[in-house]
């Protein structure tokens, strides 16, 4: 079987080391001549690693262990390349060139033995009637918009060869799909936003087909984050037996780029090489038994207040505020006590006036001030007082212009840094002169080991520091760098 998958950014060194220093021994040992116009051992480390990785004749043996062929040498390969992308084929690292190989793309291999895009052996599914279920569903968009839209991926293929697809819901399927972030167990773990967005195995025994999405990308149904309908369209193709094609009109193309999804069809690319592997569909009307709908949207009306003790339970944000803990859900917040004798539940808006929701909060007790985000704006409040002048861009606290929502915010006292965190990285900002650290933003999980690599919410409390993702959450000594002990979100809301 083989992976693949759809990645963008795969690399991302910092400054000279041995290893790019042995990248250009390595180099010139296989008589590849050193590119006139290279400007630093940075480029050519990083080109080296991108042909390597993507421009050698792959096998698969068994698991995850992988067998390599190089080619003759550097500038060779680099011909390839520069001809499979349809540049201009120079064997030199031209700037046209360093920028192909910078863009999002898929992490196989784009070398192939066939004139469409298959495998190497060509496997495909020996019956009619393929089986597929999703056992782990993606938070960002209802389990019946991610039915139909997978369905709907499917059925570009369904529509021009004679396969039909079944989706089960108890069982082992022949395409197991699911979203998960991190190690998902397999051997390829996801990188985080921005890094991976899925990948899928090719046809066979075990886990043969299975297709995998990266929770921790922002799935949506248009050209903002991630088109799920694309991705998965493009993942499900390498499920059938498809590899990549070198036509950037193909659904196969290495890198993801979006395109007007309403009415899509399979490109032609894409059709003959399925149609290789299958055969033609009749006229007969193809089926997916069937086909999921949408659930219909809920006539507008009050939302039901969020369940405190459910344990399943995520929080938006978390902070203290004057010896009390605060947990904003929805339009709603928890206000506990520090001595433990209850909690209480109001609107957010019913305390501060002109705010909904809140995406992050702190408090920073030296001004007796707490800060409230939502969006690329915040608000600083005083008791139940929203102050004049707000709210105001979030940009005020040095993050770039590309950064429009804060996932979570905690003070840190004894260090005068505030924590700022988006995605998997975070600013840490110095409350005393009002600027960010130089060197930032900071990788959450090499910075803060032990804590995962998101955080949802975050609050200081009793000299320790709490990390919630997802329902969960990491009790964490800061002076330290140690994990505690984890917890559930809904372990703060006095339920039995």
């Amino acid at each position: 079987m083989h992976l693949v998958s759809i990645c963008s950014r795969i690399i991302n060194m910092e400054g000279p080391s041995l290893v790019k220093v042995l990248l250009v021994m390595v180099t010139i040992s296989l008589g590849g001549a050193l590119p006139t116009n290279l400007t630093s051992e940075e480029e050519l480390a990083k080109a080296q690693d991108y042909l390597s990785q993507y421009f050698s004749e792959v096998g698969v043996t068994t698991g995850s262990e992988i067998r390599r062929g190089g080619l003759d040498s550097f500038t060779d390969t680099l011909k390839i390349m520069q001809e499979f992308f349809g540049l201009e084929v120079t064997g030199e690292l031209d700037s046209n060139t360093m920028e192909v190989m910078s863009q999002p793309r898929c992490g196989f291999t784009d070398l192939n033995r066939f004139r469409f895009a298959h495998f190497d052996g060509q496997p495909k599914w020996d019956k009619n009637v393929i089986t597929y279920r999703i056992t782990e569903y993606t938070r960002d968009l209802s389990q019946s918009l991610v039915d139909a839209t997978l369905a709907k991926a499917l059925q570009v293929y369904s529509d021009v060869i004679p396969l039909d697809f079944k989706q089960i819901k108890t069982g082992t399927a022949d395409i197991m799909v699911k979203f998960k972030a991190r190690n998902h167990e397999d051997f390829a773990p996801f990188d985080g936003k921005g890094g991976v967005l899925a990948h899928a195995f090719s046809p066979g025994g075990g886990r043969g087909g299975d297709t995998h999405f990266d929770e921790d990308e922002t799935w949506s149904l248009t050209s903002s984050g991630s088109n799920l309908f694309l991705v998965a369209a493009h993942e499900f193709g390498h499920a059938l037996g498809l590899s990549h094609s070198k036509l950037r009109s193909a659904l196969m193309y290495p890198n993801y780029q979006y395109v007007n999804t309403e009415g899509y069809v399979l490109p032609d690319d894409d059709r003959r090489g399925v149609q290789t592997l299958y055969g033609v569909r009749s006229s007969t009307q193809p089926t997916i038994n069937p086909a999921p709908k949408p659930e219909p949207e809920p006539e507008p009306g009050p939302a039901p207040d969020p369940d405190r003790c459910s344990r399943n339970l995520v929080f938006d944000a978390a902070t203290s505020i004057q010896g009390y803990l605060y947990f904003f859900k929805g339009s709603h917040f928890w206000k506990r006590s520090t001595t433990w004798d209850g909690v209480t539940m109001r609107t957010i808006n019913s305390v501060w006036s002109g705010i909904n929701k809140v995406d992050a909060a702190y408090e920073y007790k030296k001004r007796n001030i707490v800060v409230l985000f939502e969006g690329d704006h915040y608000w600083q409040v005083r008791r139940n007082t929203v102050l004049p002048g707000f709210p105001k861009p979030i940009s005020d606290f040095g993050l770039p212009s590309t950064v429009t929502k804060v996932d979570a915010a905690v003070h840190v006292p004894f260090t005068g840094r505030t924590l700022l965190f988006v995605d998997n990285k975070y600013w840490s900002y110095n409350e005393r002169r009002g600027t960010t650290d130089r060197r930032n933003p900071k990788l959450i999980r090499t910075e803060l080991p032990g804590i995962g690599y998101r955080v949802d919410a975050a609050f200081a409390y009793r000299g320790y520091l709490y990390f919630s993702y997802g329902s969960r959450q990491t009790k964490y000594d800061y002076l330290r760098r140690r994990a505690v002990r984890t917890l559930m979100s809904s372990d703060w809301m006095d339920c039995d």
